[in-house]
């Protein structure tokens, strides 16, 4: 296991949620400092605030590729096109791990929307969700585009 996954984990244990746990993980590789990067990542948690859309490590993870990879010349259309195929790259192999990218679908939620008071975090709900795994592997993914990179 990586260190940022095994960090990604930690920070997850202790109560951050999922886009929290992978963005503030990576904060030696964006040179974020973690209270802005846990800041930053607090919106995308529940699949974006409870909203149960993309899965918020898959967020946090994509986030991370933004703040090392990203363009900011808006003319470069070469650059911008590259970035988006590197965030389908990373989006395809997380969904094909598990299925999708929606919170909802991974957790196997009927409703669209959940109230935006977050569940107590206690031993039986880390026992129904899979959510430690997901900020495990999109972190292990982000590991591997980085090293690979390099």
């Amino acid at each position: 296991m990586s260190t940022h996954s095994e960090l990604a984990i930690e920070l997850f244990l202790k109560g951050y949620n999922c886009s929290q746990s992978v963005f503030a993980a990576f904060c030696d590789e964006t040179g974020m400092d973690t209270n802005t990067a846990l800041k930053l990542a607090s919106s995308f948690g529940g699949g974006m605030g409870r909203l149960r859309e993309v899965c918020g490590a898959v967020t946090g993870m994509l986030m991370v590729i933004g703040m090392k990879y990203g363009y900011t010349d808006v003319s470069d259309k070469k650059a911008k096109a590259e970035h988006y195929r590197i965030v389908q790259d990373l989006a395809k192999q997380f969904e094909k791990e598990y299925g999708s990218i929606i919170c909802r679908e991974l957790l196997g939620l009927s409703m669209k929307t959940d109230s935006p008071v977050p569940d107590d975090r206690n031993e039986n709900y880390y026992k129904k969700r899979p959510c430690t795994e997901f900020v495990e592997q999109a972190a292990k993914l982000l590991d591997e585009y980085i090293n690979n990179k390099i």
